[in-house]
């Protein structure tokens, strides 16, 4: 079941790390693309290139008949989906798998089963993985969730079964609150999801966000050790770093093998991430949800232990065994990977599409840029913001942070505003620097230094000086 002609059933800076992956194997690409993005990098990267639709997603990007028949007209064997659009799409893996092609992720199955949020609870539980205390199932009713409440006590989260990516949240700190925020919910997870089915679960405050990389055959799951994302703005990660800083060697243990003996729970096959949140202060951590995907985080855990995580995952789609054993698994090092975003940290990050005028990336042992960037390519205003992911590795945190500094100093995108300068102070921060944050964290400290970022974020058109 060897894949030789790979589709990719994406775009940006991930359609080309998967292109990369592929060619390193010996597997032809071809790269399915949107009408805005016939210059893209993707495009020029692959072997073939397959006009699927209008720039709006609905129609190109999460068009599947345009992409299966992409697929079959272009004689690929195996579709690779990345993250975002498709690829947690359960019915979409069957689909592939239908026609007669490799789905490079885990089956429809295990998309079905850990995609909804409450599902993947009860299989933590099972699997005898500490989950935060809440709703055993979906609350279909204002008063069913309002009755859970009253016994958990406030403050409480309310989440879209279907959600992710923090759409359809809500905290409520009151019952009040918790009358007038519920129908808001539930509203928006209908429209953004399809499907207005809630849970409730207790917040944890001053909580880290910590995930666990895992791989796995279908017979067997290692994992890659963990991350810490608990920089985020509007719960969208900017930061992220690898190993985690505030996690002990016994709690590492501990939460990476929760990871493992749910992912072999549910006989999970390819590249999947285990989220967490670690209350720092009583050393416990609770699952939330599986990401059942390559995440757009996977450079740092790539990074520290030297495993192609996208090659992996090829390979196993094409029917080979895990290849690697846990105990060949180690840690080297930190890593630390920041989010290049089109946007404009002076202007509430606004989202700033448009031409890049000019380019100069930064280089050096233990930097890496991962982007979909080239000096003169437009950027399209239709989809995310994200134009690529720096990445620096080095002997431990201190350094890396340094060498992160140095990076993005060496780092010039004229044309359009991105979140640079976020980062520049971000690194510098004090508190940064001794991993003294929470996923609540970011936002306070933006509305406290909204001044100085307007100060060193250029305006559009300035060159921008490595």
């Amino acid at each position: 079941m060897t894949i030789k002609k790979l589709l990719i059933a994406n775009r940006g800076e991930i359609a080309v790390r998967i292109n990369r992956a592929a060619r390193e194997l010996g597997i032809a690409t071809v790269q399915v693309y949107s009408k805005a993005d016939k210059d893209s990098l993707a495009v020029r990267l692959a072997d073939e290139a397959v006009d699927i639709g209008p720039p709006q997603a609905s129609k190109s990007y999460l068009n599947q008949a345009a992409i299966l028949a992409a697929a079959q007209s272009s004689g690929a064997d195996a579709i690779h989906p990345g993250y975002g659009f498709l690829a947690e799409n359960a019915e979409f893996a069957a689909a592939v798998e239908a026609a007669g092609l490799i789905f490079v992720g885990p089956t429809a199955q295990s998309i079905r089963l850990m995609g909804d949020k409450v599902a993947a609870r009860k299989a933590a539980a099972s699997a005898g993985v500490p989950t935060v205390p809440g709703s055993e199932g979906r609350l279909e009713s204002a008063d069913a969730a309002f009755a859970l409440v009253e016994r958990t006590g406030f403050p409480v989260m309310i989440k879209a079964a279907a959600g992710g990516g923090g759409r359809g949240i809500r905290i409520a700190r009151s019952a009040e609150e918790f009358h007038h925020l519920m129908p808001q919910a539930q509203a928006e997870a209908l429209a953004a999801f399809g499907d207005g089915g809630l849970y409730v679960e207790k917040l944890v405050e001053g909580a880290r966000h910590i995930e666990v990389q895992v791989l796995g055959d279908g017979r067997d799951v290692i994992h890659c050790f963990e991350r810490e994302c608990s920089l985020q703005r509007r719960r969208q990660k900017v930061w992220e770093e690898a190993p985690s800083p505030s996690l002990t060697q016994a709690v590492r243990e501990k939460l990476c093998a929760s990871a493992v003996a749910l992912a072999r729970a549910v006989n999970y096959r390819g590249a999947g991430t285990l989220e967490y949140l670690y209350d720092e202060r009583t050393g416990e951590f609770y699952f939330l949800e599986m990401n059942t995907r390559i995440q757009v985080e996977h450079p740092v855990t790539e990074m520290i232990t030297g495993i192609d995580l996208v090659r992996e995952m090829i390979r196993i789609a094409g029917g080979e065994p895990l290849r690697i054993r846990q105990d060949e698994v180690r840690v080297s090092g930190h890593s630390i990977e920041v989010r290049i975003n089109a946007e404009d940290p002076a202007r509430n990050f606004l989202p700033n599409p448009g031409t890049v005028s000019a380019l100069s990336l930064p280089g050096g042992d233990g930097v890496r840029f991962d982007s979909m960037l080239y000096q003169g390519y437009t950027v399209p205003p239709f989809y995310d913001s994200l134009l690529g992911k720096l990445i620096v590795h080095d002997r431990d945190r201190p350094s890396a942070i340094g060498k992160l500094e140095r990076a993005l100093a060496g780092l010039g995108v004229e044309g359009i505003s991105t979140t640079k300068p976020l980062h520049q102070a971000l690194a510098r921060d004090a508190d940064v620097q001794a991993g003294r944050f929470h996923t609540a964290w970011l936002e306070p400290w933006l509305e406290a230094h909204a001044a100085s970022l307007a100060m060193t974020s250029p305006p559009p058109s300035a060159k921008v000086t490595p």
